[in-house]
């Protein structure tokens, strides 16, 4: 119980300073209403092209509509935690970090999920409402929020592990830039965020459904717009996330371990 009272210390500062930052907020959400706007003309000209109303088992509405709530949840999911980690280990910042009464995985975790709350409560559900309220139905109401929130939760740690291996990286080659930039573009493609994996080719989607990536949107958001799904689908689909939960929580506890011993600051 100690432990829990410091790290929701740790979420209650979390809230209290991004909630001080309320232009970043605001820019946050206007730059996501800039996206979501190219990503309307980008996709009614692929759906107009294609001659069709359904492509690939989707219709425009549905893939809006995922999109929509993909853009919503990356705002939520990704603190840029392989940024904060990385300058930290620049400048030398870490080792402060390493003399808390913290383990400095749970430290940095908890460090951010003030933001992911305030995040989660201004972005993605007023976003959910509004696209409820506007598509009238697309979103189903009833167990499929109950499962969404688990796959929800097993997103978070699957990209925070992700991005703390990412991050860890940096204790060898002391710069995180290009890195970072290729885990951004593997994530955001791989994940759903960017296309919908409906719209992947069958070979290309047969091995990404085993990857973890498709656990952090593609998962989440099946299940939040599958109206009734069958137990064995979400039993797949939740099974194969928390796999990857524990497999990628272990590595990179693992990976941590074995790196920390790279630190170094001034030479020393």
């Amino acid at each position: 119980m100690k432990q829990l009272k410091k790290y929701f210390a740790l979420t209650r500062l979390g809230i209290l300073e991004t909630i001080q930052w309320r232009l970043a907020l605001f820019v946050m959400v206007l730059g996501n209403l800039l996206y979501l706007t190219l990503i309307y003309f980008l996709w009614k000209a692929i759906f107009t092209s294609a001659g069709t109303d359904v492509v690939n088992g989707m219709t425009f509405e549905m893939t809006m509509v995922y999109l929509v709530l993909a853009s919503s949840l990356y705002g939520v999911v990704e603190l840029y935690l392989v940024w904060e980690i990385g300058r930290n280990i620049q400048n030398g910042k870490i080792v402060l970090d390493l003399l808390r009464p913290f383990k400095y995985k749970q430290y940095v975790f908890w460090e951010n999920s003030g933001t992911l709350v305030v995040n989660f409560f201004v972005t993605f559900i007023p976003t959910f409402i509004i696209v409820g309220l506007m598509t009238k139905g697309t979103i189903p109401l009833g167990w499929n929020l109950v499962y969404f929130f688990v796959a929800f939760i097993f997103s978070i740690v699957i990209n925070y592990n992700i991005d703390f291996i990412v991050g860890t990286i940096c204790l060898y080659t002391e710069s995180i830039w290009g890195i970072n930039m290729m885990r951004q573009v593997i994530v955001s493609l791989l994940s759903g965020a960017t296309i919908p994996l409906a719209f992947f080719p069958d070979r290309v989607a047969s091995v990404v459904k085993y990857l973890p990536f498709r656990a952090i949107y593609d998962t989440p958001l099946t299940l939040l717009m599958t109206k009734n799904p069958d137990l064995q689908t979400v039993m797949s689909k939740l099974g194969m996330s928390l796999f990857w939960v524990v497999a990628i929580s272990i590595f990179s506890a693992i990976f941590w371990r074995i790196s920390i011993k790279q630190v170094t600051v001034n030479g020393g």
